[in-house]
């Protein structure tokens, strides 16, 4: 059986489109989108295609027609503001055989929001970071002693860390408040950052997969250095956590671990492919794979933690060259 990906807003992402490719080998295509003919991962695919902004009012349109064109069987995105609109629109993807792999869209909408995602957490018991939504909040829990600075300050709904700040004097909070909206002040985590690229299977809605690793270095919000780790203990806390909430598909979920005393909370969830999950398919956790075998109509084995500790990703960077009249129009 053929399988059509088509993954929109590809950008950068050339290892994810590069790994699809791999896995189709020569039973299908991959297609890729952008609204740029310089967005470098288009030109990995197999077919690509340059469309409007995902807030063009046609772009919907636009990407319904590729995926009968192309006979996508199924459909994802590589940034956050468009798992919302995909999710938004699941039923008119599925009326035509392509499937969204995206979760529904007020999981969408409770991930790209971070207070709504803290007030989950705090509903499941999962240990995470304190969040305010205002100065006054932060200095009632402040006097009570609950939370001091240094915080992070940081967009309500926001993705790539664009405009996150850590914050040291009520000077500075209250000038962030005063020339941005929709800010919330979260505790300022001291743990050891992780990062955990999961599988929750389409069929099943099992988790399936689960890669650790430790942040060893961050550049623009996105893994550049990382080491892979096996831990029981939070394997079970992200399983339990995805399947009671319901996600499905792949989620990139952040965390930090109190070592003194051995707590891991949980931070933020997005429910795409993350800038690390490179690391994860060189280690064997073949996440398309798993994709591809759910758009056949087949259940994922459980395969948590199925990798070798220790393994270390080292990013750096690559260019693509290329003559104007080679370029998409």
């Amino acid at each position: 059986m053929e399988i059509n990906i088509l993954i929109l807003s590809a950008g950068t992402r050339n290892k994810v489109v590069q790994a699809f490719r791999k896995e189709i080998a020569n039973n299908g295509n991959v297609i890729a989108t952008d609204c740029s003919n310089i967005g470098p991962a288009i030109y990995d695919a197999d077919k690509a295609a340059i469309v409007p902004r995902i807030d063009d009012p046609k772009y919907i349109d636009k990407i319904l027609d590729i995926c009968k064109k192309e006979k996508i069987n199924g459909v994802f995105s590589l940034i956050d503001p468009e798992l919302s609109l995909l999710a938004k629109n699941a039923d008119r993807f599925t009326a035509i055989g392509t499937t969204p792999i995206v979760p529904s869209y007020e999981l969408c909408e409770t991930s790209l929001d971070k207070y709504k995602m803290y007030e989950m957490l705090i509903k499941l018991g999962i240990p995470t970071a304190k969040c305010y939504l205002s100065i006054e909040d932060f200095l009632n829990a402040r006097e009570e002693g609950d939370i001091d600075f240094p915080v992070f300050v940081k967009p309500r709904r926001g993705s790539a860390s664009i405009n996150i700040n850590k914050v040291e004097s009520m000077e500075m909070l209250t000038a962030l408040f005063h020339d941005y909206d929709d800010l919330m002040i979260q505790e300022y985590m001291r743990g050891q950052e992780y990062g955990a690229d999961v599988y929750i299977d389409l069929i099943s809605e099992k988790c399936t997969s689960i890669f650790l690793k430790k942040k060893i270095k961050m550049r623009a919000g996105e893994t550049d250095k990382s080491v892979s780790v096996i831990n029981e203990n939070i394997f079970k806390q992200i399983i339990y956590f995805v399947e009671t909430i319901g996600y499905t598909g792949i989620v990139d979920i952040d965390l930090f671990h109190d070592e003194e005393n051995d707590i891991w909370y949980l931070s933020e969830v997005n429910p795409r492919f993350g800038g690390g999950y490179p690391h994860a398919y060189e280690c064997g956790v073949n996440v398309p794979r798993q994709i591809i075998r759910n758009l056949k109509g087949d259940e994922n084995p459980i395969r948590i933690g199925d990798y070798r500790e220790g393994v270390y990703m080292m990013k750096y960077n690559e260019i693509c060259v290329m003559p104007e009249e080679r370029l998409l129009r």
